[in-house]
């Protein structure tokens, strides 16, 4: 029997793997330096997440003799403007936790990093991201970039975030639903983009595009672009502390299992041929005396 038609995934887990080995020595030798490129992704994060707002509340201001103006195309140009942020990111090589819980994952899986050693890639590509997001926030704080038509749907943001914590069990659910789907389609797009089948530039940015809008227009939720937000927000006009950290922990908890579970875990099991070999070794032999 032929395996490869059974394990077509076995580019994915190489490449991830492969990264993966890269990013342990990175974290190991060179912590500013991946701090850095942590860093860079907080701040296109922020940036890409400003500009999705600024549409907005630019076309809610375009009544036309509307309601609500033009707010629904609004979200949804915004939110397709917000999906080149991940295209900027994977082409600028930066690091982005929510990618690097789907890596760690497959990594665990193969047992090719430790417990300790995916502790210090998460943490510090967590910390890099914040304090992207809080330079970014130290910038806009002094500047006028963010208008007040802006910040005022920021702010309208933040208090729905917020109410999912505040209102208890069921918006913490609600809360973490969000979190995994938010992850699971990120982590979806890329699997595409890593597992050889797609060759084209343009074909891996639509799909990370595609992915990060399915995120931005359903109100999905990532542990990443809301520290930012939050932090963005709460220099400029307060944020509620502890609300904000029970909505990245939910997040951050949620992101995992959408990312770290959901695509790690699920397609490193669905391409372990080694696994299965040793599970059929009439197959083993078959394919040997093929060869």
């Amino acid at each position: 029997m032929e395996t490869e038609k059974l394990f077509p995934g076995k580019a994915f887990i190489s490449s991830i793997l492969e990264m993966l080995e890269y990013k342990s020595e990175f974290t190991g030798l060179m912590k500013r330096r991946y701090l850095m490129r942590a860093a860079m992704a907080g701040i296109i994060v922020g940036f890409f997440y400003v500009g999705n707002y600024t549409i907005q509340a630019g076309m809610e201001s375009l009544e036309f003799g509307l309601d609500e103006g033009l707010l629904p195309i609004g979200k949804l140009l915004g939110a397709v403007f917000f999906g080149f942020a991940l295209v900027f990111i994977y082409f600028s090589k930066s690091e982005l936790l929510t990618s690097n819980m789907m890596i760690t994952s497959v990594g665990n899986y193969y047992r090719a990093i430790t417990a300790r050693g995916t502790a210090r890639v998460l943490s510090l590509c967590y910390l890099g991201n914040f304090l992207g997001g809080l330079l970014l926030a130290m910038f806009l704080a002094v500047s006028t970039i963010i208008s007040p038509a802006t910040m005022a749907l920021m702010l309208h943001s933040v208090d729905a975030k917020l109410a999912f914590v505040t209102e208890g069990p069921t918006g913490w659910a609600d809360l973490f639903v969000r979190a995994i789907f938010c992850n699971f389609f990120i982590n979806l797009a890329m699997l595409m983009v890593y597992n050889g089948f797609i060759k084209e530039d343009l074909m891996k940015a639509i799909a990370m595009i595609a992915s990060v809008f399915i995120f931005a227009y359903l109100g999905l939720e990532h542990s990443v672009a809301n520290t930012v937000f939050f932090t963005i927000v709460g220099l400029q006009e307060g944020i509620a502390i502890g609300p904000a950290l029970g909505n990245i922990a939910i997040c951050l908890v949620g992101n995992w299992v959408g990312g770290g579970l959901l695509i790690g875990i699920y397609y490193a099991y669905l391409n372990d041929e080694a696994r299965w070999l040793r599970q059929h070794p009439e197959s083993a032999s078959g394919a040997k005396g093929a060869s």
